[in-house]
């Protein structure tokens, strides 16, 4: 139970002040109608003070509720009252610690408390609930401990606001099997309790307790409200349970709370976690009024689903409407901003968080340090790093991490070797990063010493990830055979996606033979990708035995294995493109053809000579070239030469790795058109700038 629903004053209570008689010299009447600022305040004091009428401890009390919570800057001046007093009483003690607890000052309200125990003034039931809720948020355990006893001792077990608060502390320190022991012990369990106790499970991500707990409270018949539900629709987005969720849905239907706005929010977001984004956003279109949560909670859905672009096309209808944005909002975006490369709008997000002097959190900065590595951008990755004014393991992991997909694979070793100076003890995900960073630099000794040492020094039992990014850096570093036999001696079975590394490897350096048992291993453990076909096709077309590269593609055919199109996205003026290889419908057809055509005539002249294996296998000798030409990267490359100023730098991002072709390619024409050319395929960043790639054709 929130403390802002505890009574100040049975006796008196705020919405009682107002109904008082307007008498002319009323002082209550003065101080609740002429009380709107600090100035009014000091106004109404002096008058008190002159007609002694502060003498009244009734109208002091009344003054001080004022002061300390109706105007939102006059704590202070509500504080020097109060120490002026000789004896506050009770009513007086509780209405400071309430207030000091609302504005975020526990400590000081804790303080005051224990000044309340020296003196002559006895606490009550208001005052023991209102510095529970002190405690829950200073995580002060120990105290709260010795507020129980205090509880028990002076009898108030049997009040109700006082045992929901006690569940809520210990809930909120992370004693949730004391807090269940206060609530099994309660003589009636009231709905409040019942609610206080799905909120202890909520807050500690406990969402099975929560599906329980409710369970047992239809059984018992208990009736629940709209506290309760928020709090099962929570847990039935964390758990997918749709079964349940759709309950409650057709619940609030029928009883018809879809007037309640956090209500509503909730079962947007179960639905949305659940998968069903259009039945979310149903609900989302619905609803009469919409805050900031319930935008929140739409954009969110659409970006745990990676519909990115109808994340962001919602959040600039949210925009529209003029309602700003929050954390949640932002992270969303930043992560579609991220998988899309939509810079404008990211560096938009970054803007607002200066503008509006937001605090850079842990989550938010890490967010901003993850889509700008995305977008290529590292240097302001670094920069939002080293402006966070706290930080963690995920945001350094996210730095190395960002680092190393951009092809700064000993700079990524370097900040992992500064957090381990600063005492930010790296988890398994830092590793990843780390061996990442090796992988894509051909930094092989550094990669098995970092292997090594996270058994040996870190205690990090290596996962099937670590054992992948190992055989990724052997495999890149040619050592085809070494990555084999890793593979064989692992002393957990190898997945597909460890198998599928070695075979992308095999592609690279051309291995025949462990190619084919690359791709029989993956055929044993799942159903493979058009991609694993593809790759071992091409393994066949890189030596020059095309009929067993067509029986490949054949053998796609037959089992019904499609081909996934190769796409790439470029965000021009905050608008961004598409483009699919040899695409014959898109919106700008004969436009980006055309440029397209100018483009690799251009480089031609310069010396560049297309590679045809990398075109398609059915492709006539003639075609071949032009085949090649009009792959996904490089209509979009040739779409942002004529749509952006010159020495604009272009970003693409890519579903598929980048092709031989188009790799050689993109490097003469960052050197004819002089261009930044920032590619971002499915596992790295390739800077292009002046004829020369950041990978060094380490790729």
């Amino acid at each position: 139970m929130a403390l802002t629903a505890f009574p100040i004053s049975p006796a008196k209570p705020l919405t009682a002040i107002t109904t008082i008689p307007q008498f002319p010299h009323n002082p209550k009447t003065l101080i609740l109608q002429q009380c709107k600022t600090t100035r009014d305040l000091n106004q109404v004091h002096a008058h008190l003070i002159k007609t002694r009428l502060l003498l009244n401890p009734a109208i002091t009390e009344n003054f001080l509720e004022s002061a300390a919570i109706l105007l939102p800057n006059a704590m202070d001046y509500a504080l020097s009252i109060f120490h002026n007093l000789d004896e506050p009483d009770t009513l007086v003690y509780n209405i400071m610690i309430r207030s000091l607890t609302y504005k975020q000052s526990p400590l000081e309200a804790f303080l005051l408390y224990k000044k309340m125990q020296e003196s002559s003034a006895e606490p009550d039931e208001f005052t023991i609930s209102s510095i529970l809720k002190a405690c829950s948020k200073l995580r002060a355990l120990r105290e709260g401990e010795q507020i129980h006893a205090h509880i028990v001792k002076c009898g108030f077990k049997s009040n109700g606001f006082v045992e929901n608060t006690l569940i809520h502390m210990y809930a909120t320190c992370g004693e949730l099997e004391v807090a269940r022991r206060v609530f099994d012990g309660l003589p009636e369990r009231a709905r409040m309790a019942w609610n206080s106790m799905l909120a202890g499970y909520m807050k500690n991500k406990c969402w099975d307790e929560v599906v329980k707990l409710f369970h047992e409270m239809l059984k018992l018949g208990v009736g629940f409200d709209e506290v309760t539900l928020i709090s099962v629709l929570t847990a039935c987005g964390r758990l997918a349970n749709l079964e349940l969720g759709e309950w409650i849905g057709d619940y609030i239907e029928a009883n018809r709370l879809k007037g309640n706005i956090a209500l509503v929010t909730s079962l947007v977001d179960m639905y949305a976690k659940c998968g069903q984004v259009e039945t979310a956003r149903r609900f989302f279109d619905r609803m009469d009024r919409r805050d900031v949560v319930a935008w929140s909670a739409m954009i969110s859905g659409y970006s745990q689903a990676n519909r990115c672009r109808e994340a962001l096309d919602l959040f600039h209808d949210m925009q529209k409407a003029n309602v700003d944005p929050n954390e949640v909002t932002m992270v969303s975006v930043l992560y579609s901003c991220a998988v899309l490369g939509a810079l404008k709008t990211g560096k938009w997000v970054d803007f607002y968080i200066k503008k509006k002097k937001l605090k850079l959190t842990v989550n938010l900065g890490t967010a901003l340090i993850d889509f700008y590595a995305k977008c290529g951008c590292i240097d302001s990755s670094i920069e939002v790093f080293n402006r966070m004014p706290s930080t963690n393991v995920f945001s350094w992991t996210a730095l190395i991490q960002g680092l190393a997909s951009n092809g700064q694979g000993k700079g990524a070793l370097e900040y992992f070797q500064l957090m381990q100076e600063k005492k930010i003890k790296p988890n398994n995900v830092t590793f990843i990063a780390v061996l990442s960073a090796c992988s894509h630099a051909g930094l092989v000794n550094e990669g098995r010493n970092l292997f090594t040492s996270m058994i040996k020094d870190f205690g990090i039992e290596p996962r099937i990830e670590h054992y992948g990014s190992m055989v990724d850096i052997l495999g890149r570093a040619g050592l085809i055979e070494e990555a084999y036999q890793f593979i064989k001696n692992m002393p957990i079975q190898p997945n597909a996606v460890v198998w599928r590394t070695l075979l992308a490897s095999c592609r690279a350096h051309k291995n025949v033979e462990i190619g084919e048992e690359s791709l029989k291993h993956i055929i044993s453990l799942e159903t493979p990708h058009s991609g694993d076909y593809i790759l071992l096709s091409n393994i066949y077309a890189s030596v020059d035995r095309r009929e067993d590269a067509i029986r490949v593609r054949n053998q796609m055919r037959e089992k019904g294995i499609e081909k996934a199109p190769g796409c790439s996205l470029i965000e021009l003026d905050g608008v961004i493109y598409e483009f699919f290889a040899e695409e014959k419908a898109c919106p700008h057809l004969e436009e980006v053809y055309n440029a397209t055509h100018d483009m690799m005539k251009r480089i031609k002249e310069a010396g560049y000579v297309p590679y045809t294996a990398d075109a398609r296998l059915d492709a006539e000798e003639d075609d071949k070239e032009a085949s090649v030409s009009h792959h996904s990267e490089k209509l979009a490359i040739a779409f942002g030469l004529i749509r952006t100023l010159p020495g604009t730098t272009l970003r693409i991002s890519k579903n598929l790795r980048v092709c031989t072709d188009c790799h050689n390619a993109t490097k003469m024409i960052s050197k004819v058109f002089n261009r930044q050319i920032i590619v971002r395929d499915w596992n790295r960043f390739h800077h292009f700038k002046e004829g020369s790639c950041s990978c060094n054709d380490y790729w």
